[in-house]
């Protein structure tokens, strides 16, 4: 093997392993970024194409995880500290009500349905509750017995699926017969979750084994076990259903898994280190670029995912994590 393809092949590695460096953003970054501040109590409203941070509103205590109504007007934010949901008009900024959940308290993974209903996980009361803005803020609870901290939905509406964290299991929920089915037995600390191939394989992370795992949706079988970099605390399903991404923590990377095949395919280094605190992961609406919450910075990380170059650190509050993107 001659020197220069040593010294080659030696350069490709090395780059192939830095923690990724800023650029110049792409051009057609387009929408508003949401971004729960839950060390402050805020939710910042950034314009993805300039960057530019449009202002900040008052939330409920400890706002975590946010999602944007159907028509794209509206962004809910839970306030994980209390017992409710804020709705704000994404355009003027404005809080237009807060959603009391009753009995219903610690909300954290939010889904909002093409209905209307919001699907909310209620984890210090072992439920999923259930609001319908089309009836008035409607709230109803389906006990589960379990802590559920993230939640995922099916295409088609008919179930949820809420990830346990202390329990180890992930609840399976019939949105219809609003009860639950069962428990699936997924062992150490589950927390993030996706459902990807149009709900047949749901993809949960382990927080304490640097692993995620795929289950399919019908028999409830594992279908694979891949390794990931350490803590991988969210998992995302890019647009196009190709990629399953997850977050970790633990080393300030993603882990790409091929969604056909269920390998590996790389890690992806953004800050590369533990302090940066990387949480949540979020795609573009097309899918060229991924978010990530670095909550030990107070920024938010905007890579190009089929490079997973860095473009840029978009400036938020303190302790911000859950995000969410209004057209």
């Amino acid at each position: 093997m001659g020197l220069k393809l040593v010294i080659g092949m030696a350069a490709a590695m090395l780059a192939a392993c830095a923690p990724a460096q800023e650029a110049a953003p792409e051009k057609g970054a387009a929408g508003t970024l949401l971004v729960g501040n839950k060390g402050e109590d805020t939710l910042s409203f950034i314009a993805l194409a300039t960057g530019e941070e449009l202002g900040r509103a008052k939330t409920g205590p400890m706002p975590h995880e946010i999602a944007i109504s159907p028509d794209g007007s509206q962004a809910a934010v839970v306030a994980y500290g209390g017992n409710s949901i804020d709705i704000f008009d994404v355009a003027s900024r404005a809080k237009l009500r807060t959603i009391d959940l009753g009995e219903n308290e610690g909300p954290h993974g939010l889904v909002w349905l093409d209905d209307g209903r919001l699907a909310v996980t209620t984890e210090r009361s072992g439920t999923l509750t259930i609001v319908d803005t089309a009836k008035g803020d409607a709230v109803t609870a389906i006990p589960t017995g379990q802590r559920g901290h993230m939640v995922a939905v099916s295409p088609d509406k008919s179930r949820a699926y809420t990830a346990n964290i202390p329990d180890g299991t992930v609840s399976v929920i019939d949105l219809a017969a609003g009860r639950k089915l069962r428990d699936i037995e997924v062992g150490g600390e589950p927390e993030g979750i996706a459902l990807a191939k149009n709900g047949r394989e749901l993809w949960v992370g382990d927080l304490k084994g640097a692993r995620v795992q795929a289950f399919d949706t019908d028999s409830f079988e594992r279908l694979a076990e891949v390794k990931t970099g350490p803590v991988p605390i969210r998992v995302a399903v890019s647009p196009d259903g190709r990629w399953v991404v997850t977050s970790n923590l633990g080393s300030g990377s993603l882990t790409v898994i091929d969604a056909a095949t269920r390998q590996k395919v790389r890690d992806v280094p953004v800050s590369g280190t533990e302090e940066a605190q990387q949480v949540t992961i979020l795609f573009s609406r097309d899918g060229r670029h991924l978010y990530a919450a670095e909550t030990g910075r107070n920024q938010v990380a905007e890579l190009d995912f089929a490079t997973g170059k860095l473009l840029r650190r978009l400036d938020a509050g303190e302790d911000g994590d859950g995000l969410a993107i209004a057209p």
